[in-house]
């Protein structure tokens, strides 16, 4: 995926995401229970954090409410994004928007930042990568955490079978679908479906196992590699950076 062919760029997808699709994420309440849990108990006292991918910046701002002496940084490369995540914080001056496309390494440059980060956290933004990226993304990760920082990552990862990816397909559905029966009743399972398969960011899905991620991280040099939640192609994975690399 390239910045300037992401479908992530256009308002309208951007709205149709998190107007349409957001609010139906299965277990969205419960992932970030567990992302809170990881954090209170690895990094009680954040300082810095980073909300890579940010979308409309949930996972920052779950960690920004629950940490009232850390600054967070939200990054994307989706101008839409940006400003959705801009209109939740804007108020905050313990918040920092940056504009950087991660598809590449310049990202880091950009960033700018001098002080190792204590936690980075990303929300289904990695997936859209190659598997060669997403190894070089998880080293430069590696590089901005200060040592024993977290990272962690709540991605959409690949079913070991078709058969697995299909049933993941028909759950997201059935949710899509409970979601829609309270904001708009008179759209169809048909309806839905139609838009969930012909969605204009599928071509952008390069999906990869959570287990040969928790390998890739592994090899980089994080410790305390899991994978914490899963339900069927939805994972909280990371690890936390070694002292001893």
């Amino acid at each position: 995926m390239n910045e300037l062919h992401s479908k992530w760029r256009t308002a309208e997808l951007a709205k149709t995401f998190l107007e349409g699709v957001r609010g139906a994420i299965p277990a969205a309440s419960l992932q970030l229970e567990v992302l809170g849990k990881i954090v209170s108990e690895w990094c009680p006292s954040p300082r810095e954090i980073l909300d890579l991918g940010c979308g409309d910046g949930v996972l920052g701002r779950t960690l920004l409410a629950s940490h009232p002496a850390a600054h967070v940084t939200f990054v994307d490369f989706s101008e839409p994004m940006l400003e959705a995540a801009k209109r939740q914080i804007s108020h905050n001056r313990r918040a920092t928007i940056v504009k950087a496309d991660f598809t590449t390494p310049a990202w880091v440059k950009v960033l700018g930042t001098k002080r190792p980060i204590d936690i980075i956290v990303s929300g289904f933004a990695i997936h859209h990568q190659t598997d060669n990226r997403k190894k070089e993304l998880y080293s430069e990760i590696y590089g901005l955490l200060r040592e024993d920082g977290i990272f962690l990552n709540l991605e959409h990862v690949s079913s070991a079978t078709p058969s697995g990816s299909n049933l993941f397909d028909s759950f997201f559905v059935d949710h899509l679908l409970r979601f829609h029966t309270d904001t708009n009743p008179n759209k169809t399972r048909c309806e839905i479906e139609e838009d969930y398969y012909q969605r204009p960011d599928k071509e952008e899905n390069v999906l990869a196992p959570v287990e040969m991620q928790c390998e890739w991280l592994r090899d980089i040099g994080f410790q305390d590699v899991d994978c914490f939640f899963k339900v069927f192609e939805l994972a909280l994975f990371g690890g936390r950076k070694s002292s001893n690399k």
